[in-house]
Formats: C-alpha cells, structure tokens, sequence
C-alpha cells in the first residue's frame, strides 16, 4: 500500500473494507430466492473479515425496497450475529488451505489488472513523471479511453452467453423455474408524495436568505476554477441551503456534461 501505491498515512495502509452484498445476483424471477443469496453473500462478507456489511433486500430489482423487504434484509445480519456465532473469532476460515489458494488465485488475477492500469499509466506519462501517481494517472486514462466501460461490457456480455448456453445455473431463471409464489407486492410511490415534497421545497427556498446562497454557489464557482479544494465551499452552499439541483446546475455549467466513450 505504501511502496505501490503511495499511501502514505497508517492510516490509509490499513485493510478496513465494506461490504455489499451482489446486487448483480438480485432476480426479479422469483424474487424470494433473493433472501437466500443474501445471506450467503453476507454470510462470505463477515467469513472474509469484513469491518461494514450492508445487505440487499429483496425486491430491489422490482423498485424501491418495501419495509418488509428492508426489515429482511437487516435481519439477515442480525440472524448471522446473534445466531451462528460466525463473529466470535477473528478469522473462522484461518487455516484453510483451499480459501488460501483461492485468496492467491484472487490476488494474482486482481494484479494483473493492476499492471494493465499502470501500463496505461505510464503510456499517459512516458517520461515516468506521475503528478498524481501511476495508478490514479493509469485509471484516469482508462475512464478518458473507455477502457472500464469496455471491461464491464465484454464481462456483461460473458455472463449473459453462459446464462442463455445453462453453463451458468441461476435458480428461478434457467434452472428450477417452477413455483407457487405470486406476484411481490413492491413499494409503490404515490403523486401525492412528490406534490408535498414541491411544496415543502419551495417553502423552504421561500424561506431561506436568496443572497447567502448565491454567495455560496459563487465561491463554490471560483473554487471550481482553481486547484481549490471543493468540499468546504460546498457544505456552506449546503448550509446555506442551496438545493442539490442548485449546486449541481452550477457545476454543470462551469464544467459541462461528461459523457463517458463507449468501449467495445
């Protein structure tokens, strides 16, 4: 962490990491399946040593989750705490010849990818000069090159062929398709949700002092024009109420839109 990649504090060379559970996992066929894929992926977190766990509810590949499907999905956490006793050691896998080859297998592979970013690292600064260091330099070039997007497609396109082939078996879409349940009741968002949200909005821009927030947003502006760090000019925009829309809309001006290259 230090020698690679420029950490430079103790404590950014600690391993404190947070999970979430694969969203990407998620079916709307059959979506009470999700509960179990839930629990072994957040089962997997807290075996890997996680510090923070935030696990999916069920229905969110339907909409926004209902509160049953949110209380579910907290209780899975609080069943694998209280229950299994998984959280009474440090390391319940230490040992494990077969997790250690597949942490190697992980790693190897996963540095791979960190030299291709350096490549392209060092492509963007052949003199070897890195500014903001040869990893953070390389990943800014994949993003200007599409290189991420084009990763993330080819990986999409991958999954998609072995899902249609049967080579990838996921349950209540390829395989085991039959079932009793009916429809999932999902949360569903009212109008009247939205029109009470406007009026609380515009009473409180009625309310506020119109000439704090334009100075806000105007030094936010200049900050946005200089090598300024951006987050206190900001929280006082915040403070001083600007609206998210407000503070994005002057962003957006300054800087314009980025529209990311496709990558195939």
């Amino acid at each position: 962490m230090r020698d690679v990649y420029g950490a430079r504090s103790e404590k950014a060379q600690w391993l404190r990491f947070h999970t979430q559970t694969a969203g990407v996992s998620l079916t709307a066929q059959q979506p009470y399946n999700n509960v179990v894929r839930t629990a072994v992926e957040a089962l997997a977190a807290v075996l890997g040593g996680t510090n923070s766990l935030h696990t999916n509810a069920l229905d969110e590949t339907l909409a926004l989750p209902s509160e049953q499907a949110a209380e579910i999905a907290l209780r899975t956490q609080q069943v694998l705490m209280e229950e299994t006793g998984v959280g009474n050691v440090a390391d319940p896998l230490g040992g494990s010849w077969y997790v250690e080859q597949l942490t190697d297998r992980i790693e190897a592979d996963a540095e791979k990818i960190f030299e291709r970013i350096r490549e392209r690292g060092l492509r963007a600064h052949p003199d070897g000069q890195h500014p903001i260091g040869p990893i953070t330099s390389g990943i800014l070039r994949g993003i200007e090159d599409g290189w991420f997007t084009g990763e993330i497609a080819e990986s999409a396109f991958r999954y998609q062929q072995a899902l249609e082939k049967g080579d990838k078996k996921v349950v209540g879409v390829n395989v085991h398709t039959g079932s009793v349940t009916g429809d999932l009741e999902i949360l569903r968002v009212s109008h009247e949700v939205e029109r009470e949200q406007v009026r609380v909005l515009g009473e409180r821009k009625a309310g506020r002092d119109e000439g704090r927030v334009r100075v806000a947003l105007d030094e936010m502006i200049s900050a946005a024009r200089s090598d300024a760090n951006m987050i206190e000019p900001m929280l006082d925009a915040v403070r001083a109420e600007a609206t998210l829309g407000e503070i994005c809309g002057v962003l957006r001006d300054e800087w314009g839109v980025y529209t990311e290259p496709a990558g195939f």
